[in-house]
């Protein structure tokens, strides 16, 4: 039987790091260094949701901080 056809019965976090970047994470394991929990967990799907409404600019913060200071320092 493929794993595509079971089900996804874990229950997942929604996790940013520094950078703020956001990716999901199995609940029942230890969240990795640099990462923290940002209070959402669920399906697959509702941390997916989650992440698309709340990670609207995809560009990592280090990226967008030098932009915005490149851009006030005209």
């Amino acid at each position: 039987m493929s794993n595509n056809n079971q089900e996804d019965n874990t229950i997942y976090r929604v996790v940013v790091n520094h950078e703020e970047q956001y990716s999901i994470w199995p609940d029942y394991k230890e969240i990795p260094g640099g990462w923290k929990t940002v209070d959402k967990t669920g399906d697959k799907q509702a941390c997916l949701d989650y992440i698309k409404e709340v990670w609207t600019d995809m560009r990592p913060l280090g990226l967008r901080s030098q932009m915005w200071k490149a851009a006030t320092d005209r």
